[in-house]
């Protein structure tokens, strides 16, 4: 397993596995979020049996796939708030972890300046200047 902490609030990490869910509980985490729909590749697990993991070990569970490289502004609409509202600290992961990345930094650039969002996606291993229109687009909605 691969997390990556972006701030105290959210963490990303590629694909989990359902023996994953487990060890994400005692970390910490208290929400599981699934950006990547089921089926999007071969052998990747059931997100009903990483569900059923996430609620037996006490996480809520939230199942918002986004197809990848195809992250529209309703995503970030559905994301923005979820992540506000939802249980701290945060794991929510996807096929890499950027569609991930991209979803909070998107969500964030109403709230934080495009420096910092670049900032926390690098120290976590993302590279999302490809993003900045679109985070300046978003920081615009303020």
């Amino acid at each position: 397993m691969d997390i990556r902490k972006i701030d105290d609030s959210i963490s990303v990490a590629p694909q989990i596995a359902i023996d994953d869910v487990a060890e994400i509980a005692r970390l910490g985490f208290r929400t599981l979020v699934a950006n990547r729909p089921d089926h999007e590749e071969y052998g990747q697990p059931a997100m009903a049996d990483i569900e059923a993991a996430a609620k037996a070990e006490g996480l809520e569970w939230v199942y918002m796939p986004v197809e990848s490289g195809n992250i529209t502004d309703q995503d970030v609409e559905r994301f923005a708030p979820m992540i506000r509202d939802a249980e701290k600290p945060v794991l929510a992961f996807c096929r890499s972890g950027t569609r991930c990345t991209v979803l909070w930094a998107l969500s964030s650039a109403r709230n934080h300046q495009p420096e910092e969002i670049l900032s926390r996606a690098r120290n976590a291993g993302y590279d999302i200047t490809g993003l900045i229109p679109r985070l300046m687009q978003q920081a615009g909605k303020r």
